[in-house]
């Protein structure tokens, strides 16, 4: 199994209520708006035609992609076998020589949020720390030379309460 088809349940149920809200909300509305546009007449020279048929080309560009992809994904749920260790959906705290600490967590490309710390699994950092326990070191090639951080703390559930 390629992990680019990889989510979270969280992650899953975040691009299965966009589905559902593109389908069933926001297309209607401006199909309603097309329609309404149309009606004015010369749609040559209709700039709220215009806009609201582009919307709608990308609604559904974005509704068929989001089908698809919903159908690909396999949701990894957690395990307590994962217990200690880093698998997908870990929440990981590192720290490196110099005192700067840092949190990630490990999840499928579908729901890559670095404001979050959300990190890809296909990513140098996710795959040099799958595997690790508390207190590993954890060595990762970046664009600019070979850092190596320690794992400090392990979780399924956030850090924060806000960051799930």
């Amino acid at each position: 199994m390629s992990n680019a088809h990889l989510i979270t349940r969280k992650g899953w149920e975040a691009l299965d209520r966009e589905l559902k809200y593109l389908w069933k909300q926001y297309r209607p509305e401006i199909t309603l708006k097309v329609q309404e546009a149309a009606a004015q007449g010369d749609r040559s020279e209709n700039a709220d035609y215009t806009y609201n048929k582009r919307l709608l080309r990308q609604i559904d560009r974005r509704v068929r992609y989001l089908a698809k992809r919903l159908d690909e994904l396999t949701i990894v749920d957690y395990s307590h076998k994962q217990e200690g260790k880093i698998f997908f959906g870990a929440w990981v705290e590192l720290e490196n020589d110099a005192g700067t600490v840092v949190q990630y967590r490990i999840v499928g490309k579908d729901e890559i949020d670095t404001k979050k710390g959300y990190i890809t699994i296909d990513s140098p950092m996710a795959r040099a720390l799958i595997g690790k326990q508390v207190d590993d070191e954890v060595r990762v090639q970046t664009p600019s030379g070979l850092k190596e951080w320690y794992v400090n703390a392990i979780q399924y559930q956030p850090f924060k309460p806000e960051e799930e």
